[in-house]
């Protein structure tokens, strides 16, 4: 690249840069960077090609690609090389920096956002990137096999890049949300199927977390075991994650004999080094069921907002953590009588003791690793003020038990034992689990999970296992998603608002465009919105009319044109530019795919897309098919290249949709051996369908979302049908009850259910800020069926707290 383009991409970095909290250190970072070429410019946030080889071996970074865009949104290229240019001589004449500033100020603000999602980004192409995109593309495909199937069990190999990949475990009790999906699942299977691609010895493990207070509380809700509601959920959870093509290696759960082999291991192991430590905690005790309460089985008012139905952990409605003792009014979930408070001993993991040996481990992990900046920005405030004993234990029946004598009423806390479900996950699924777990110098370990997770897979795991001193493998890559909202509010499966995963299937959207969208505004940096509208539009303008337009055209030209077999192409000047810019694009998707950013990634695909119908549009191949001999040869060869380009899509698209990615390899008839050519190395676009090639039957790829169809959809999960009251069941009715204390377990089974239906229905109710009448009446057939509970379980109904009433 010459100097001249090189200060033109450059300037636009300067220029986008101007309103930067970070402007004056960038700039001036820029500005002597240029002027002294033995210095490099600090890159950035995101990987990039080299714009220009310095003398010392170094190199020059050109600007990113939202920034190139927005420069050519301000004037065109030639006015801004030119201005540039003048520019930097006045730097270099001594005129300094602030003729620079002076000049930017003059500049309209980029429109970034909008060049990035209407049309191409441009860049300079040097005429060595375009001799070296045209050798590369002559080069065809390799002879070597492509990635063979999966043969299990997937063991680690000696001599390759062996990846273990964990996604949170999805807690059994509840139908996940499209939240939950992207957050860990979604996120962790594209990356798996890239990995794959890529030739990596992958190993993607998950399941669901089945133990604990919110298990025992659906049971009770449902009038079930906890077995009997983890099985039907696993269920549950494992449909929704097929429909939306998650491939799992292994999809296991934690309600295993392994699990409670394993996590007891742990502990003694633990327990024998001194890393536990025992301690006596006040709880809450139901003395009429004859047991401590967890969390979730404790309900009363919060002592920081006074919202009347604060749980024992947490207030739904201020959000702020409570210790269950001081909650004003509690109740007992189960019976609704008063606890008291009383003491129990319970067992600490001794953070502190663990704290210098985490601290280092932290430092090679986070600086060698791929950690997401939230999870380390959540990590480095735990460790902030110092760690303290985390209680390791609970007083619950449905967990892995406690192997201690002293402790044998107790079971393990969820957030020391679900953890351990990745190493007995694994462990129900080879036998050679230790090969993974146990195998820190030959395995990279990425977790993916929401960022509420991080501090107990980067701390408290981490620490159990340094404990433990076994030699296992600790997380690598921890990555760590932001929220996402549902529109303009949050998923409630109460009120009846969003989509969960068992939802979305019934729409009548593919699997495939549910992803796409999804990883589209994966929450990377900060929180996102599924929103309908904009679902539909990216639908219709980025698949529809940008992706699938192009796709479509280009093997349409060579059915209609050419009698379904690839011309032969006669690479001109414009053809192997478009090759230098298409290289350019992929090597930016596996750069940033190896970083695992996904949803900056996807943008690529999408930009390649765009320059191919660009291509079509300038070149005309349908008019110029009619006129002599070299316009019908350039017709073949912008067919040809067109059709190319679109299998190299089907090949980056693999791990984003994949069903659509099969079906564009059907349709081209491509080779197997297109996919592991193009992603091997830092990306290699060659010529995989060669002139003589015949192609299969072409038919459009995607649909349009119509605005009645987003309409309807978008009131159905807007939380109106919760309000139906045709839609929503109606309460048990009410069943006459004998005598006080005359027990009746069959009519307290019913009813049981018909208060837990009741209390959602008004909590539901408060959330939408219904009227008040209305809440008051809900109110009361609430408080009824609560006192004829109480008569069924044989208790004297005593007068309802005043909990439900608002101030």
């Amino acid at each position: 690249m010459n100097t001249k383009s090189h200060l033109a991409c450059d300037y636009s970095h300067i220029n986008c840069l101007r309103d930067s909290e970070k402007t004056p250190h960038s700039l001036k970072s820029f500005v002597s960077f240029s002027i002294f070429p033995e210095r490099v410019v600090p890159f950035l946030s995101r990987p990039t090609l080299p714009a220009l080889a310095l003398p010392s071996g170094q190199y020059l970074f050109s600007s990113n690609a939202i920034c190139r865009s927005s420069l050519k949104a301000w004037f065109d290229r030639v006015a801004a090389m030119n201005a540039c240019q003048s520019a930097a001589q006045k730097v270099l004449q001594g005129k300094g920096l602030q003729g620079m500033k002076s000049y930017m100020q003059k500049q309209p603000a980029p429109q970034s956002s909008q060049c990035r999602e209407t049309q191409p980004c441009e860049r300079v192409v040097s005429e060595e990137e375009m001799e070296a995109a045209a050798l590369t593309w002559s080069k065809g495909l390799n002879t070597c096999p492509p990635a063979t199937k999966k043969q299990h069990p997937i063991l680690p190999q000696e001599g390759k890049r062996n990846v273990l990949v964990t996604s949170a475990l999805p807690y059994v009790n509840n139908v996940p949300h499209l939240g939950n999906i992207i957050g860990c699942v979604l996120s962790a299977d594209v990356f798996s199927r890239y990995g794959h691609l890529r030739g990596w010895n992958m190993l993607f493990v998950c399941g669901t977390d089945e133990y604990g207070t919110a298990t025992e509380n659906k049971a009770r809700e449902e009038g079930l075991t906890p077995q009997q509601i983890c099985d039907k959920y696993h269920a549950v959870h494992s449909s929704i994650y097929k429909w939306f093509q998650i491939d799992f290696d292994y999809f296991g759960r934690t309600t295993t004999e392994k699990q409670t082999e394993i996590a007891q291991d742990i502990f003694w192991r633990l327990h024998e080094r001194g890393f536990l430590i025992e301690d006596t905690v006040e709880q809450l005790r139901c003395e009429n069921c004859q047991r401590f309460l967890a969390d979730r089985f404790v309900e009363g008012i919060c002592p920081h907002c006074s919202y009347p139905e604060a749980r024992g952990d947490q207030c739904d409605k201020c959000g702020r953590l409570i210790n269950a003792v001081d909650l004003r009014e509690p109740q007992c979930k189960v019976c609704r009588q008063t606890p008291v408070i009383r003491s129990s001993k319970h067992l600490f993991l001794d953070l502190p003791k663990l704290e210098s040996q985490l601290e280092q481990w932290l430092e090679k992990s986070t600086s060698t690793g791929d950690w997401t900046a939230n999870a380390k920005q959540i990590t480095r405030s735990w460790l902030r003020d110092g760690l303290k004993p985390r209680c390791i234990t609970r007083d619950l029946q449905w967990g892995t038990p406690v192997p201690h004598a002293d402790f044998k009423e107790k079971v393990f806390y969820v957030w020391f034992d679900a953890p351990i479900g990745y190493l007995s996950i694994t462990a129900n699924y080879t036998n050679e689990w230790e090969k993974w777990w146990k195998n820190p110098h030959q395995v990279e370990l990425y977790n993916f999970m929401a960022k509420d997770n991080v501090p107990f897979h980067s701390v408290v795991f981490p620490c159990s296992l340094l404990g433990a001193q076994d030699n296992y493998t600790l997380v690598n890559h921890l990555i760590a998603t932001e929220y996402l909202n549902y529109e303009d509010t949050k998923f409630s499966k109460s009120r009846g608002v969003g989509v969960f995963g068992d939802m979305a299937k019934d729409t009548g959207i593919p699997s495939d465009v549910w992803r796409f969208y999804l990883l589209y505004v994966r929450p990377e940096g900060q929180d996102s919105a599924f929103s309908w509208a904009d679902m539909a539009l990216k639908n219709n303008s980025e698949l529809l009319n940008n992706l699938g337009n192009f796709i479509n055209r280009a093997g349409m030209f060579v059915t209609k044109f050419f009698e379904g077999c690839v011309p032969v192409m006669e690479l001109q000047e414009e053809d192997k530019k478009l090759l230098a810019l298409v290289s350019w694009e992929l090597q930016q998707y596996i750069q940033l795919m190896d970083k695992i950013k996904i949803r900056d990634a996807l943008k690529h695909i999408l930009n390649i897309s765009r320059h191919g119908n660009q291509y079509i549009q300038v070149n005309e191949p349908w008019k110029k098919i009619k006129g002599g001999d070299s316009e019908r040869q350039r017709a073949g060869t912008v067919t040809g290249v067109s059709v190319n380009i679109a299998c190299l899509l089907s090949v980056m698209l693999s791990p984003y949709m994949p069903a659509v990615s099969q079906t564009i390899r059907d349709q081209l008839n491509a080779p197997p051996s297109c996919i592991n050519t193009m992603l091997e190395g830092n990306g290699t676009f060659v010529c995989s369908l060669s002139a003589g090639h015949r192609i299969g039957a072409v038919s459009p790829l995607f649909q349009k979302l119509e605005a009645d169809q987003i309409e309807a959809l978008k009131k159905k999960f807007g939380g109106q049908q919760v309000f139906d009251s045709a839609a929503v069941p109606a309460p048990a009715v009410a069943v006459e009850v004998g005598t006080v204390n005359q027990v009746d377990p069959e009519k307290a089974k019913q009813l049981t259910q018909a208060v837990a239906e009741q209390g959602e229905k008004v909590r539901a109710l408060k959330a939408q800020k219904a009227e008040k009448a209305v809440i008051t009446a809900e109110v009361a057939k609430l408080l009824d069926l609560k006192k004829q509970l109480a008569l069924a379980e044989g208790k004297n109904p005593e007068p309802a707290p005043q909990k439900g009433k608002k101030k």
